[in-house]
């Protein structure tokens, strides 16, 4: 498995699988119009991945990477710059057909890895409690959760290069 920066070509790719295999909603922010993968709706997927190009030292402080399994893209997963370069925010989807397999587990600890490159001192996450797959893939990864009282949000704060825990 590896994370791979989102070139052009990956870009495209990519964009294959999350439109044969997951909904806009699950991986990218919302876009005006009718439901489904628009032609409006992939150009703003491009723009989304193309702006963050430049990755953690650019104006957007975000960077995204395609995440592959059996040389497959599957998924993509970002880091962005929060607090400074101390606090790094990640997020990641994985087309439906690959959930369930341990990949978000593992893509998050290749995450993890490059935060600490980066010296990044955390790393959060946000989610929900109906998430199920990403809460566990959290706690796999050594995460701290706190849930609110009032909503079903989850927020996870992570340590770079801390091992994960077992199963």
């Amino acid at each position: 498995m590896e994370l791979q920066q989102v070139d052009e070509e990956r870009l495209e790719a990519l964009l294959a699988v999350a439109v044969d295999d997951a909904a806009p909603e699950e991986v990218m922010p919302p876009v005006a119009g009718p439901p489904g993968w628009t032609p409006e709706r992939q150009e703003a997927f491009r723009t989304w991945h193309r702006v963050r190009r430049p990755g953690l030292a650019g104006p957007l402080q975000e960077s995204t990477f395609a995440i592959t399994h059996d040389r497959k893209i599957v998924g993509s997963a970002r880091l962005a710059v929060r607090d400074g370069h101390e606090v790094l925010e990640t997020g990641m989807w994985l087309a439906r057909s690959q959930r369930g397999r341990g990949i978000g587990t593992a893509a998050l600890r290749m995450l993890l890895h490059e935060a600490a490159r980066t010296s990044a001192r955390a790393v959060v996450a946000d989610t929900t409690i109906q998430n199920t797959a990403a809460v566990a893939a959290l706690r796999r990864n050594g995460a701290t959760l706190i849930t609110s009282h009032d909503t079903a949000d989850v927020h996870a704060e992570l340590m770079p290069g801390t091992k994960p825990v077992s199963r």
